[in-house]
């Protein structure tokens, strides 16, 4: 079985797989790091946290190999649902969970960290984003993303501002999902190590501010009015003030 943890870019994404990889792992399900290199997967599942990309027919079908030959393991993706991820999903060769976060901090975060990079002279997924108008519409589309994720069947939906500030209610809801005992030594020493206060600064986690409602303070109150008329027909559903 594959456990794939899909997430908003910039929206706790690297922490909830890092989180449910570790788990999983309690379990004694394969490192993904491992089964990437076992089956030569590196052009599939690239970055430190696996990351498949789109969900097409060809990348999940040479991950879904090893998950036939008796394997378990955690991989990401920021991308949206497919008719391949819906048949394995049903299949029970697919179980999925989901983080978003208000994808007006998501879009800050993600210029603010592309901008970063570019400033250190090494370019990242989001050194495109140089303005708030092509900021603007690189979340829009994961916010209907979003809308995909939160309508499809079967699928563990998460904030990421319910996991900083409620952090073991989230918890207990994706150990129900992963069908994980909470009690056991091993499952509650991942759990601390991934507590907000512990998260912080952990490679592969990508915290850097994490800050809710941050967009406030940088937004000008024009700015902010754009965000309203795009986003605001999704900001109620999605749990946040427009």
């Amino acid at each position: 079985m594959i456990v794939l943890s899909v997430g908003m870019p910039r929206a706790g994404s690297g922490w909830h797989y890092n989180l449910i990889h570790d788990l999983m792992k309690t379990t004694g399900c394969a490192d993904a790091r491992d089964i990437r290199e076992k089956f030569r997967l590196q052009k599939i599942l690239t970055e430190v946290n696996c990351n498949i990309g789109v969900l097409s027919a060809r990348r999940l079908g040479m991950v879904t190999l090893p998950a036939l030959m008796g394997n378990t393991f955690v991989i990401k993706a920021h991308a949206g649902p497919t008719l391949t991820s819906r048949l394995l999903q049903s299949l029970g060769l697919l179980r999925i969970t989901y983080i978003y976060r208000d994808p007006r901090d998501a879009m800050l975060s993600a210029f603010e960290y592309g901008e970063r990079a570019l400033q250190k002279g090494r370019p990242n997924a989001f050194s495109h984003l140089t303005d708030f108008d092509k900021s603007l519409a690189f979340i829009m589309d994961y916010v209907r993303i979003w809308e995909k994720w939160t309508r499809a069947k079967n699928v563990l939906t998460a904030r990421y501002e319910d996991l900083l500030t409620d952090y073991d209610r989230e918890v207990t809801r994706l150990l129900g999902f992963l069908k994980l005992d909470g009690s056991r030594q091993e499952v509650q020493k991942v759990t601390d190590a991934f507590r907000p206060e512990a998260a912080e600064g952990q490679q592969g986690l990508h915290f850097y501010k994490g800050r809710i409602g941050r967009f406030r303070e940088s937004y000008s109150a024009e700015q902010q009015g754009v965000l309203k008329e795009n986003m605001g027909a999704y900001l109620p559903r999605m749990g946040y003030e427009a």
